[in-house]
């Protein structure tokens, strides 16, 4: 695998960089591949944009920092207008079908996906697992980049064990929604 640069964008309180945080290290300790993870936010924090970067290599990463991301996934409107011009050209990018709207500026992207994330958070009984949900669509959208096993289990490792079961199901359906967007795509 070529060096691949990924980026998390959305707003704080979104659990943007625990997402970020959660791929590097399903990529660096399970998947065994290089991974330098980055983070930033607004000096606001909650309701800011914020952003989570990862760049991922086979051999040792010389510059840390993502130049023109791979993929994307956002979050938020703000944080869509703040990153998106950086998207690669023909990159990937992955929306929160219900907190984004696109423009011109989704017209660069290679391919697009959406999710109601938030959605199918608020339906499990837990809005907070938006991003979990986000990683299971983002985990069957990117299977290039990480294994579905070394995702799910970065993400039961990364969370207080009382909410083991409920991320699972939070994971699991992002991803299986996914997998009906991939089937489609035939």
């Amino acid at each position: 695998m070529a060096r691949k640069e990924i980026k998390f964008a959305g707003f704080g309180g979104q659990g943007i960089i625990l997402a970020g945080f959660i791929v590097g290290k399903a990529i660096s300790l399970h998947d065994r591949k290089e991974a330098v993870f980055t983070q930033s936010y607004g000096p606001e924090a909650r309701g800011g944009a914020c952003a989570a970067s990862l760049v991922i290599d086979d051999k040792q990463i010389d510059y840390p920092y993502p130049v023109s991301p791979d993929i994307m996934v956002v979050m938020s409107q703000e944080a869509y207008h703040d990153y998106v011009p950086g998207l690669k050209e023909g990159g990937i990018l992955i929306i929160d079908e219900d907190l984004v709207a696109l423009d011109d500026m989704a017209k660069k992207a290679g391919k697009i996906y959406r999710i109601p994330a938030t959605r199918f958070a608020e339906e499990l009984g837990m809005k907070i697992a938006a991003n979990i949900v986000m990683l299971g669509f983002f985990g069957s959208i990117a299977k290039d980049v990480v294994s579905t096993e070394s995702l799910k289990k970065s993400v039961l490792e990364s969370v207080p064990a009382r909410f083991r079961e409920q991320n699972a199901k939070a994971f699991e359906k992002g991803y299986n929604y996914g997998l009906e967007i991939l089937k489609g795509e035939k």
